[in-house]
């Protein structure tokens, strides 16, 4: 089929695919809900609030590039929820640059990222179309953090913390168990140098006088997006939940992973991760709520001469991972991105557009920033 739909939500069974259809709801936007299962898509549609107010249509379709690109034609934008992203990506990525549409995800995999940028960034570009993977809460609001520390000049160096505040969905939970099997990277000198899979720390959390325990969560997609920006040499991301006893579990998982399942052969090593992760979150977690559901991104930024601080505190990450997507999306249906190829959402829609667009949905507080 041809759509004359501008958006297409591939993957809408999940719980972060149907916060991105509730915010293309309020920026009244058509879309196609896209995936494999027509009946669960309907059942996640359905509770949709106000869904009868924007035109929708929930379309069943194959996993391939050639289903995709049939489907996708006709649309200008993709936004894609299914992960994990290293093994099922390409498909999309392939079939929407065959319809000629732009393209966002919700990626936490930092290889997936370095595959897409590698492989497809240039294809992308020369059409003038966007790859954005990464647009999500734990990435992009760092980002915007991030980049309002690099407005002052001569600040080379990001230690960024992310934090959030509830339980990770299924989707996520696969994600995280996923990423153990691939190498970690953060930025030093403007190369990639490798964390040790074991590396976790104890970090100060702003605002409050306990201690977190947090990660490199995989790298983060933030070394691969500043790995090509001339302002900065190093950056090293680490993040998690603030639940300690989630961040234990992974603790020890990457250690039993490291010690047992390494060892085994590619096709075991996904099965045993992939039952782990089944067992932490077979479902989809309550709907969050904003006095319980918190998150804090915090950037130092530093270089010879100069020191800053900028915090972001907000609420909700699904839901600030799904207005990104929707505001990605509006976005593109009105105007070129900033940049074209591969590209984050700060470079591709500008970080105070993007943080505007958080506030006024109540979903983040004005920045708090330190200097010196």
């Amino acid at each position: 089929m041809s759509t004359t739909k501008p958006v297409v939500v591939y993957g809408v069974s999940g719980y972060t695919g149907r916060l991105v259809c509730e915010y293309l709801r309020e920026f009244n936007i058509p879309f196609i809900a896209a995936g494999r299962d027509k009946a669960r898509m309907q059942e996640v549609i359905d509770k949709v609030p106000g869904i009868d107010t924007v035109e929708h249509e929930i379309v069943e379709v194959d996993h391939s590039v050639t289903a995709l690109t049939e489907l996708f034609s006709g649309a200008k934008v993709v936004s894609n929820m299914v992960g994990p992203f290293i093994k099922y990506g390409p498909t999309v990525v392939e079939a929407a640059l065959a319809a000629g549409c732009h393209y966002t995800d919700t990626t936490g995999e930092q290889d997936w990222m370095m595959v897409a940028e590698s492989e497809y960034g240039a294809g992308y570009a020369e059409k003038g179309l966007l790859l954005s993977p990464g647009v999500a809460q734990m990435y992009t609001t760092g980002e915007i953090a991030a980049q309002i520390a690099l407005e002052t000049p001569g600040l080379d160096t990001l230690d960024i913390l992310v934090l959030w505040k509830g339980f990770p969905t299924y989707a996520s939970t696969q994600t995280i168990f996923t990423i153990l099997k691939a190498d970690w990277f953060y930025l030093e000198q403007n190369n990639y140098v490798k964390w040790d899979p074991g590396f976790h720390a104890d970090v100060v959390v702003p605002g409050q006088h306990q201690l977190a325990l947090a990660l490199p969560w995989g790298g983060t997609a933030h070394p691969v997006w500043f790995k090509n920006d001339p302002r900065v040499s190093n950056v090293k991301a680490v993040g998690g939940v603030f639940e300690r006893s989630v961040m234990e579990g992974v603790v020890q998982t990457t250690k039993m992973f490291e010690d047992d399942i390494k060892p085994l052969p590619p096709e075991q090593q996904e099965a045993a991760l992939a039952e782990i992760a089944g067992s932490v979150q077979a479902g989809m977690p309550p709907r969050e709520n904003r006095r319980v559901n918190i998150s804090i991104d915090s950037v130092y930024a530093s270089g010879p001469l100069g020191r800053k601080h900028v915090v972001i505190h907000g609420n909700q990450n699904y839901k600030q991972t799904g207005l990104l997507q929707a505001y990605a999306a509006h976005s593109l249906l009105q105007q070129p991105p900033k940049r074209a190829g591969f590209a984050s959402a700060c470079q591709a829609f500008g970080h105070r557009e993007l943080l505007g667009a958080l506030k006024s949905f109540g979903l983040v507080l004005d920045p708090v920033i330190t200097e010196g």
